[in-house]
């Protein structure tokens, strides 16, 4: 997800379901990638790159943004946290819209939770309890389409990782260029490759 302002975030997951809810999934295997306030901005960005121009506050989309840890980043024993704004005075809900969840993977005991846990730490599907993840880890690494199909999916991944990386360098010299004031937005935009509503955005958003 773009941001010109500001740093840019590389989602492990964004989908959006039949009610238009969208959901941001995120494994962590490493605690620092899972702080509190990547969960905030992960959140806000969403709502960033939902929202179209002219439209209604009221129309932003219900948003969750799920961690799935593999140790206890909270610290509470639990399972799981879910993260809910609340009026502090009255302890009602205050009905935003947003949610963030901490999944706790450490734990894998017999819940429909546990077992997913479960599942996500198994590299063989024989020893998986939920039939729909077995097939599919079947298909991907066993299967000759699936496997052609997952090696095309993580050179696709490379390629755009190092796409992105081209981008943020042309972004920071873009910025570079600017604080000069000696070329125009069209100048900068033709000798890095970007847009000039992009170079435009970024000069708008630069501090007073």
């Amino acid at each position: 997800m773009k941001n010109l302002q500001g740093r840019s975030a590389r989602l492990d997951i964004l989908a959006v379901d039949e009610e238009n809810r969208v959901y941001n999934i995120e494994i962590q295997r490493d605690d620092s990638g899972a702080s509190v306030k990547r969960a905030r901005y992960n959140s806000s960005l969403i709502d960033a790159n939902i929202t179209e121009p002219g439209e209604q506050y009221e129309n932003l989309n219900e948003t969750y943004v799920i961690f799935i840890t593999e140790h206890d980043v909270l610290k509470g024993g639990r399972p799981i946290y879910r993260i809910e704004r609340t009026v502090q005075e009255t302890g009602e809900s205050f009905g935003d819209g947003t949610h963030i969840l901490y999944v706790n993977a450490q734990m894998k005991d017999d819940t429909a939770l546990g077992q997913l846990m479960h599942d996500f730490a198994c590299t063989s599907a024989d020893e998986m309890h939920y039939q729909i993840l077995a097939d599919r880890v079947r298909y991907f690494k066993e299967d000759a389409e699936g496997v052609a199909a997952m090696c095309k999916i993580m050179e696709d991944m490379k390629n755009e990782a190092a796409r992105e990386a081209e981008r943020e360098k042309a972004i920071k010299s873009a910025r570079a260029i600017l604080a000069l004031g000696k070329l125009s937005y069209e100048e900068i935009a033709d000798s890095l490759e970007l847009t000039v509503d992009e170079v435009k955005a970024l000069d708008e958003g630069k501090p007073a």
